[in-house]
């Protein structure tokens, strides 16, 4: 099934249960979101209701905390979608960076199927400064007037105030993860290599190599000598949008890190016949043998890190 460097262990059964015992969840229409005012978490992207599969996951929020919770960066609200267990903790804290649909239910989910296992998880809005990512039905305009206006540098700064935010309300920041998914595949790589704290990083599917602009100066490939933490790439053989020749570049950049213990402890994961967005359980690339045995080795790689 898989071309793995690391074995799924017995302690990963719990998360996978979690997947099992799930029900479907009920499609929402986009009508139940209006620009920038509804909550996050709410409904699916407006872009992919057309191609929405019935086998989306809804995990149960029944002895957990969820909802919207607001992060001042520099003056800006930045809505983040919060779910950790009840109580104070301190819990372990997991930053979910989405697709570029934004947070929407699937994102929600997968916060709350963190914090079922006892994290504290939180999935900031990052597009919110131009726009809203679920209000699109056309994905030409969704790129055109939010996607291709984000800078890292801001969403750098945008999980800096997340993670400070969570340390001064529950959150244990020595036990730091984040994963994320496509565009946020690709953010979890750049945040590994720009917060010392991260103790794990897992990026699904996210871009490695591309252009450099004044608004994305650094690849993946760029930084993979500076990563502070160890990062497992879970990747489709079968995307056609993510060569995995570039998966071999990344696997070289990082072996030749020789001195950096976290650039030599990193791990792709390629899934042989799974498309781009395996994980996504809302749209028919979902493949659901590779979604359940990637999440079990990502709850998996937090564990054996640090953050758990």
């Amino acid at each position: 099934m898989s071309q793995s460097l690391s074995n799924v262990h017995s302690s990963v059964q719990d998360a996978q249960a979690l997947l099992d015992a799930a029900v479907p969840a009920q499609p929402v229409t986009a009508s139940r979101r209006t620009a920038l005012k509804a909550a996050l978490g709410v409904g699916y992207a407006a872009a992919v209701l057309p191609e929405l599969a019935h086998s989306a996951i809804n995990t149960s929020g029944d002895g957990i905390v969820q909802g919207e919770v607001m992060v001042n960066v520099d003056g800006f609200d930045v809505p983040v979608f919060r779910s950790q267990p009840k109580g104070d903790g301190p819990f372990p804290v997991v930053l979910v960076l989405s697709e570029i649909f934004g947070v929407h239910e699937h994102i929600a989910d997968i916060t709350r199927r963190f914090a079922k296992l006892g994290y504290m998880a939180l999935a900031p809005e990052l597009f919110i400064r131009h726009g809203d990512a679920q209000g699109y039905a056309v994905m030409a305009d969704l790129f055109k007037e939010v996607i291709n206006k984000v800078r890292d540098e801001q969403v750098m700064a945008d999980l800096d105030a997340v993670v400070a935010w969570a340390s001064a309300n529950g959150g244990d920041v020595n036990r730091l993860g984040v994963t994320g998914f496509c565009w946020g595949g690709r953010q979890v790589w750049l945040y590994a290599a720009h917060q010392p704290k991260v103790k794990a990083a897992v990026a699904w599917y996210g871009r490695l190599v591309g252009e450099t602009s004044p608004r994305t100066p650094k690849q993946p490939l760029d930084v993979a000598a500076q990563v502070h933490a160890p990062v497992l790439g879970l990747y489709g053989g079968a995307d056609q949008g993510i060569g995995l020749d570039t998966v071999a570049q990344m696997q070289n950049a990082l072996k030749a890190a020789t001195s950096n213990r976290a650039a030599q402890a990193s791990r792709f994961v390629v899934f042989d016949d799974a498309p781009h967005a395996f994980h996504a359980d809302y749209r028919p690339s979902y493949r659901e043998q590779a979604a359940k045995e990637g999440w079990a080795q990502c709850v998996q790689w937090m564990a054996t890190h640090g953050v758990k």
